[in-house]
């Protein structure tokens, strides 16, 4: 018995010796305690809760080296790797976790529109429920501060520079044609369905170093990753027809969509100031397959599109009209891949190519272009924590542009170029602390056909003046090569250049957001010529230069008038450059002073309908008049615009649409065409260049058929 009982005291003295005891104290870097911190020994069931002391305690049996981890939430998660004797009377302090939605944003020169992004200015919904855009992203875009109102091209005209400094890319892959072509004074559109995108990333300046060849503005689209179910969506409008499917499986999905669009029915109710031999008549095709893998997703986007049509325009040194024949065809095919490497590292890569035929024709000119553009990229990013990322990668561009043109009067002649330009780039996010962040890089580039290497630096801060507001800088360097219109008669020109300087203020507060910006645009190597157009006998030179400055302003509020939500955006400019064939420094034709917009929705319960309201106004634009000796010294008249447009939920699945643009039919004047030669008192006559139309009626029948017989198209329209 005795023997017995002195085992049973050995083995409780061993159990009670085996035991050790974990403790110490959790605190901010203010040293301020941190209560409920959880700490515990991975892989056990060790552990225990701080209080409000930040004091903790807890006993186990491990032994040896194991992990210790201290984690709370709005802190950065902790760990400590020793031997488990040595976990007494911790000194254990947590930074802020700089990812969290109170934390600093860099956001000097970008809008996002974004259901996940911490500060959206516009969501996927409001690209295709603002009244003016017609379902187009790039309208809507063009009710944002920044932008120019130039009505006649539909293209984005952004803080002095030109529709070609601003580039497009869907999931970080460059888009070579986004816009469809169209006649002169008709506003083009883009190519590409906004309901395939559930995010829009809108840079005015001071973009990222992993975005090169753009002198003023990136747009970047995102296509949706995870479809939320199955369905079918039918449309039905007075100027065409849509279809789309979207089917799901476990970790695959698909959404294709088909549109057909013939203005022939439209122009013989509503004829326009444009003799239509054959109306406008488009087909158009997407695609977008998706395949998710346990640590990435490989996405498939595909487009095509062909249009055509042939009308006669008038033209004041032509009696009897200018005919004007267009048809293209345009073969867009994306491929990305975004995945997990693990240990901090993300892998961003992918590869684009357009495939693009236009011929047309205009009075006894016939011409053909032909373009086949490619882009591949690879994208590495290395988190180290929620304070420092780096990402860089590389990439490459390739063009190949033909054109050949023939008349009457010229034998064919073939004109061309393959450009190849290579990029790399490095940038890294740094967050000092929840109220100060910084983002660093630099972006070199090789510009192929001009023998030329650039390096690129760019920089952004940003400081929490305030819970609500913020503070942003930013600076950067661009570079872009000339356009193919210049490029096709001469490789040897070289590449341009802007300096961008950015300060913006932003205030963000439940439902309600403020936006602020001062910036100065410095150009310099802009391409110039010296003949009436560009052509095989110019000479080309880099002399031009230029400069932008200005303020844009934005407020949006949905949360002051119940069911209404609006925006009022407002833009000064004051640009002059020296480029192209200019005699000298001035206002260029395109550019507005000032720019204003508001948008409005109001949500009718008892009509379950959703009205809408676009207003935009615009100072008027300088054009030269030839009687008087002072280049593009005359002013248009300002522009005007009211759209209104109505949803009315026929059913929950079931919606009528009905939209119209310059409601009230201000007479808008685009500029002015004058004669060749003077009248007999040596003055020169001219006509306005009015819109094709003053209005453009649009209504649309729009059936989902989903699984969960709620889903709707409104997000569409």
């Amino acid at each position: 018995m005795q023997k017995l009982i002195i085992f049973i005291a050995i083995l409780i003295s061993s159990m009670t010796f085996a035991q050790t005891t974990i403790s110490g104290k959790v605190t901010d870097t203010k040293n301020q305690p941190v209560f409920g911190a959880n700490v515990y020994l991975d892989g056990t069931y060790d552990g225990a809760t701080s209080n409000e002391n930040g004091n903790f305690t807890f006993t186990t049996e491990e032994t040896g080296t194991q992990i210790l981890t201290i984690s709370f939430l709005s802190y950065e998660t902790k760990t400590i790797t020793a031997n488990v004797s040595t976990f007494k009377d911790l000194k254990i302090i947590l930074r802020e976790d700089m990812e969290s939605l109170d934390a600093v944003v860099i956001s000097a020169g970008t809008f996002e529109a974004s259901d996940n992004s911490k500060v959206s200015v516009l969501k996927p919904l409001d690209v295709v429920t603002t009244a003016s855009a017609l379902g187009d992203f790039v309208g809507a875009l063009q009710t944002l501060p920044g932008t120019s109102t130039v009505s006649e091209d539909g293209r984005l005209f952004v803080r002095g520079g030109d529709a070609n400094e601003t580039q497009i890319f869907i999931d970080g892959i460059r888009v070579f044609t986004p816009y469809s072509p169209s006649p002169n004074n008709i506003p083009t559109r883009g190519r590409y369905s906004p309901f395939l995108f559930d995010g829009i990333t809108f840079s005015t300046g001071g973009y990222s170093a992993e975005y090169g060849n753009a002198l003023s503005s990136v747009l970047l689209l995102n296509t949706i990753d995870e479809p939320d179910q199955e369905k079918t969506e039918i449309g039905i409008m007075t100027v065409g027809g849509s279809l789309g499917r979207t089917e799901k499986w476990d970790k695959t999905s698909l959404s294709v969509n088909a549109s057909y669009i013939n203005l022939a029915p439209y122009i013989a109710l509503f004829p326009d100031r444009n003799e239509w031999e054959k109306p406008y008549e488009g087909a158009q095709g997407e695609a977008v397959f998706r395949q998710k893998f346990n640590n990435g997703m490989l996405k498939f986007y595909a487009a095509f599109d062909t249009s055509n049509f042939d009308l006669t325009q008038e033209d004041i040194n032509v009696a009897e009209g200018v005919r004007f024949k267009l048809n293209n065809r345009n073969f867009y095919a994306n491929t990305s891949y975004q995945g997990i490497l693990g240990k901090g590292w993300s892998i961003n890569t992918g590869l684009s190519y357009t495939i693009a035929k236009t011929d047309f024709s205009f009075i006894d000119n016939d011409i053909t272009d032909d373009e086949n553009s490619a882009h591949i990229k690879l994208k590495l990013k290395k988190r180290f924590n929620s304070r420092f990322k780096l990402y860089f990668g590389a990439e490459h561009f390739t063009t190949k542009f033909d054109e050949r043109y023939a008349s009457e009067i010229v034998s064919p002649v073939n004109y061309g170029f393959t450009s190849n330009n290579s990029a790399l780039f490095v940038e890294s996010d740094i967050i000092f602390s929840k109220k100060f962040a910084a983002k660093v890089g630099v972006r070199a580039d090789k510009y192929e056909l001009s023998n030329e290497f650039k390096i690129a630096p760019r920089a952004s801060i940003a400081y929490k003046t305030s819970a609500n507001g913020q503070l942003s800088l930013a600076y950067g360097s661009f570079y872009q090569n000339a356009t193919s219109s210049t490029l096709k008669f001469d490789q040897d020109v070289k590449s341009q250049n802007t300096s961008h300087y950015i300060m913006n203020y932003q205030f963000v507060n439940d439902g309600r957001l403020f936006r602020a910006e001062l910036y100065r645009k410095e150009y310099d190597n802009l391409v110039k010529y010296d003949t009436g157009f560009e052509s095989f006998d110019s000479n080309y030179t880099n002399s031009g230069s230029g400069f932008a400055q200005g303020l844009d302003v934005f407020w949006r509020d949905n949360k002051s008038i119940k069911n209404v939500d609006y925006w009022l955006s407002y833009s000064y400019l004051d640009t002059e450059r020296d480029y192209r064939n200019y005699p000298t420094k001035a206002q260029p034709s395109f550019a507005n002073t000032h720019n204003f917009s508001a948008v409005a929705k109001y949500w009718i319960d008892d009509w379950k309908s959703q009205v809408g309201f676009s207003y935009t106004f615009a100072s008027g634009r300088p054009f030269t008049n030839p009687n008087t000796t002072e280049f593009l010294g005359d002013m248009t008249k300002s522009y005007n615009s009211v759209s209104l447009n109505w949803a009315y939920l026929i059913s929950p699945q079931k919606i009528l649409y009905l939209s119209v643009n310059n409601a009230f039919a201000f007479k808008n004047v685009n500029g002015y065409q004058y004669a060749n030669t003077p009248d007999v008192n040596g003055d020169f006559a001219r006509r306005s260049l009015k819109p094709a139309a003053d209005q453009f009626f649009f209504i649309g029948f729009f059936w989902t058929i989903s699984e969960d017989g709620s889903d709707n198209q409104l997000d569409n329209l």
